[in-house]
């Protein structure tokens, strides 16, 4: 009896294996045909199973597994990640096989495109997911680690940046890597490729000249930063202090760096700091308009009216167009406005305070036609800033010009709809 209840068992498992394999050959048949759903239906039939299959039927159900949800997921997170976990699963299986890690391939190109649509939709969340799903079907790449982090702050989803961004910085991530670039003859723009041999192709077809290897700059300062400001924004100051003082000593002399600091000092409300990092970073950068700009509003903020008006126009020169600094510079000439109202409203009739009156009234004017020229240049860059222009149609009255408070009056009209 008991050697029929052996044989009987190891028919049922013959039965069993034979089943899995039937199942198995059907889904890789519809798959191959472009029949996802009929190969899901399949493999759902099979997955009960594989409990008891071999390594190599094992491998195959998850393969197929993680083929399958990749081409039918879309942009579907939900698959995406299914198809990662089958991967997995089918690696640790059989760690040589090519047919995976190509697969694996394939699915981190649909998870870092579906992220791309995501961010660009502002789906920042996820995004990050997408992103930190590839980066752990594929290890090697940090890179999708680096912008799975990036997504996650820009969703003020802190937790998860942080978390991110501790691995890389445990991990040393730089980013730096060599970029195979070519000039594109008809546009003149430099373009990247995949790699080097990509870029000659390109260059084969005629379209490409300039051929070069570039190195890209370090994301590691820009890590740092972020990580200190996370800090800050949930509280942690003497952490952000602390990470920023080991990042300093490591690069004394990396702008963005120090600029970093300055953001974070700025965070703290801490500007006479911030005013001497912006300084340093300008010695670094001494052609970047937006530093100076940036010089300005702390230096305002600090009530040191001229420097920040120095401040403004040095962007100014920098780059003429800059409509931020004309609007600051009128806006920080015209702080001292409110203070002469007052008084001029407070004073009484009497022949001393009509004589005061007239005085307040000069710099009144003076003020106003030292800030005009900034507000002028402000609106004539943005037609449709109706602040500015109802500042510009008080001064222009003020200072009597009708003809110039009559066409502010116009366009703001027009803009209003009335």
């Amino acid at each position: 009896m008991k050697k029929q209840v052996l044989v009987a068992g190891v028919l049922l498992m013959t039965a069993i294996s034979f089943g899995q394999k039937k199942e198995l050959k059907k889904a890789e048949k519809a798959l191959t045909s472009g029949e996802t759903t009929e190969a899901m239906t399949l493999l759902d039939t099979a997955e009960p199973m594989m409990s008891g299959a071999d390594v190599k039927l094992q491998t195959q159900f998850y393969t197929l597994r993680g083929e399958a949800f990749e081409k039918s997921a879309g942009g579907d997170l939900g698959k995406l990640k299914k198809s990662a976990d089958a991967y997995l699963k089918a690696l640790e299986l059989d760690p040589g096989s090519t047919r995976i890690t190509d697969g694996i391939q394939n699915l981190r190109v649909s998870l870092v495109n579906s992220a791309i649509q995501d961010q660009n939709a502002k789906k920042y969340a996820v995004a990050s997911e997408k992103l930190y799903t590839s980066y752990m079907v594929s290890k090697k790449d940090t890179s999708d680690l680096y912008y799975a982090a990036g997504n996650a702050l820009n969703g003020k989803d802190y937790d998860t940046a942080i978390k991110y961004y501790e691995i890389l910085n445990d991990l040393g991530y730089t980013g730096i890597k060599k970029e195979y670039v070519a000039t594109d003859k008809v546009t003149g723009e430099v373009v990247p490729f995949e790699n080097e041999k990509a870029r000659d192709l390109m260059l084969r077809s005629g379209n490409y000249i300039k051929p070069e290897e570039k190195i890209t700059e370090s994301d590691r300062s820009d890590i740092l930063r972020n990580m200190t400001l996370i800090y800050i924004e949930k509280g942690d100051e003497e952490k952000a202090k602390s990470l920023m003082k080991t990042a300093r000593a490591e690069n004394p002399k990396d702008a963005s760096l120090v600029r970093a600091e300055a953001d974070m000092v700025y965070k703290m409300g801490d500007m006479a700091n911030y005013s001497r990092l912006m300084k340093e970073v300008i010695a670094l950068d001494p052609t970047n308009p937006e530093l100076y700009f940036n010089l300005g509003v702390s230096s305002a903020e600090l009530g040191e009216t001229e420097d920040a008006i120095k401040y403004y126009k040095k962007a100014l020169e920098l780059d003429p167009g800059y409509t931020k600094a004309q609007n600051n510079i009128a806006a920080t000439i015209l702080k001292d406005e409110a203070a002469l109202v007052d008084e001029m409203n407070n004073l009484g009739t009497s022949r001393a305070d009509n004589a005061r009156y007239d005085e307040l009234k000069d710099q009144m004017h003076a003020l106003y036609n030292r800030a005009l020229p900034y507000l002028e240049a402000v609106q004539k860059n943005d037609t449709s800033k109706v602040e500015v222009i109802r500042t510009l149609m008080n001064i222009y009255s003020q200072l009597g010009q009708d003809d110039k408070f009559k066409a502010m009056k116009a366009q703001l009209k027009t803009i209003e709809g009335n």
